[in-house]
């Protein structure tokens, strides 16, 4: 069996043992054994991780360990550009869409008001969760790093904030969202688009005090819902524009 040295950098070692993180250390590799399944059985899910240098080299998650290799494993930095050659995943195609587990729904909701497609429902076994981003190219928002490794999960986030709103902020800041993102448009209950309606369509389901102070209305047509500027729209209009802000 091959033995290989290997060095995590940033949060990655937040998934090590306090006595491997910050320096390299040597582990025995099993037969045949690729990069992904060493950093994995480490304890690393593969989505976490942005480039792979072996002996100074960019690699693959398929390259097969030899004896004495020296594996160097970095994080995603979305201000870091690691070419091309190096790239481990094709970059997403537009704005990204997501499926969050059965822990984020709160995480889902605000997702869907800044505008990202989000599937969510505490029902989802990891499985489903698997084949909606394979079959999608979503990426999963999850704490469980098992169902990061799933083979078919090829880009995810294992989030360390413990609430919602933080959360946010951590996708946000990860992944870059801002430049995506489009407050507004869809429905946080159901994730389908909104659209404007006229108050008139809508008049006999207003509250009172808010047929008197509010003119401008959406609707969400899957769900039936009806949207307004009211305190809490104000108070999530706060929130999305300091994201927008941190992110310019």
């Amino acid at each position: 069996m091959a033995r290989a040295a290997f060095r995590f950098y940033g949060p990655l070692n937040d998934f090590l043992p306090p006595a491997r993180r910050g320096r390299t250390f040597d582990a025995t590799c099993a037969p045949d054994a690729t990069v992904k399944h060493m950093v994995e059985a480490l304890g690393v899910p593969h989505t976490e991780i942005e480039l792979l240098l072996v002996d100074g080299q960019p690699a693959g998650f398929a390259h097969l360990l030899r004896d004495g290799e020296r594996v160097a494993v970095y994080p995603g930095f979305e201000s870091l550009d690691v070419g091309e050659l190096a790239r481990l995943r094709e970059p997403v195609p537009g704005p990204p869409r997501f499926v969050a587990d059965a822990h984020f729904g709160g995480l889902a909701r605000l997702l869907r008001m800044a505008g990202f497609d989000t599937l969510y429902d505490n029902c989802f076994r990891d499985a489903e969760i698997e084949a909606l981003a394979a079959r999608g190219g979503r990426i999963v928002l999850t704490r469980d790093r098992e169902l990061l490794k799933r083979r078919g999960i090829v880009r995810g986030c294992y989030l360390r904030a413990r609430d919602s709103v933080g959360q946010l902020q951590e996708v946000f800041d990860r992944l870059g969202l801002a430049r995506h993102a489009s407050p507004f448009s869809l429905c946080m209950e159901c994730n389908a688009a909104l659209e404007a309606v006229d108050k008139p369509a809508v008049l006999d389901r207003l509250p009172p005090k808010v047929r008197e102070r509010h003119q401008h209305f959406t609707f969400c047509r899957r769900c039936d819902r009806v949207y307004w500027p009211g305190s809490h729209w104000q108070r999530m209009r706060g929130l999305i524009d300091a994201l927008l802000r941190r992110g310019a």
